[in-house]
């Protein structure tokens, strides 16, 4: 969505227009609610948060700055209710679809002979980042699967761009480390610097 036209259904909705409402949780009802599901790994609590994040945009619109992007806002309400439910729930999931996203397993592996390898490669890597600490696994769903850039996950998260970099490189040395002990090709993410 174009930041003017966003700007504009912020506007709107401050003054009480509900259909903006409408219009901007379609907008980013999808990336609120994979961000969430990614953290949780519970399809019920993602569509909760999903739910609770609009509520919230509702209920603090005034404090939302039109002139500034509303993801990040999002994300930020998104990955707060996340974790609240990881602290209630205190059990942590593992990261699937991310982690099949962020080995590139089609890259590494494209002959279906290979299905086997293919499946014990993922499991490793979703051992790995299920390793993590919650706040490197955030950086890791934010800027891999939700394509954030480092300055917005930064703003997410509210925390300096150079611990979102520290987060993403200790992530990658994790997943390096690992599969390099089990002798295994490793994807090209695990070599990215940013």
């Amino acid at each position: 969505m174009p930041q003017d036209a966003e700007s504009r259904l912020v506007r709107q909705l401050q003054g009480g227009d509900l259909a903006a409402l409408g219009t901007l949780f379609e907008s980013f009802k999808d990336g609120v609610f994979r961000t969430a599901w990614a953290i949780t790994r519970d399809e019920r609590a993602a569509e909760d948060i999903l739910q609770e994040c609009f509520v919230r945009l509702h209920r603090y619109a005034a404090s939302v700055d039109p002139q500034r992007p509303l993801k990040p806002w999002l994300y930020r309400v998104t990955v707060n209710l996340s974790y609240d439910w990881l602290a209630k729930k205190q059990a942590l999931q593992p990261l699937d679809d991310v982690l099949e996203w962020l080995s590139g397993l089609s890259n590494v592996f494209p002959a279906p002979d290979h299905k086997a390898e293919e499946q014990e490669l993922h499991r490793m890597v979703r051992d790995v980042i299920a390793e993590l600490p919650t706040s490197h696994q955030t950086v890791v769903v934010l800027f891999y699967l939700e394509n954030l850039s480092l300055e917005e996950v930064a703003e997410v998260l509210e925390v300096p761009v150079g611990t979102v970099k520290s987060r993403l490189h200790y992530a990658r040395k994790r997943l390096r480390d690992a599969l390099t002990q089990r002798q295994r090709p490793v994807p090209e993410i695990a070599y990215e610097f940013t």
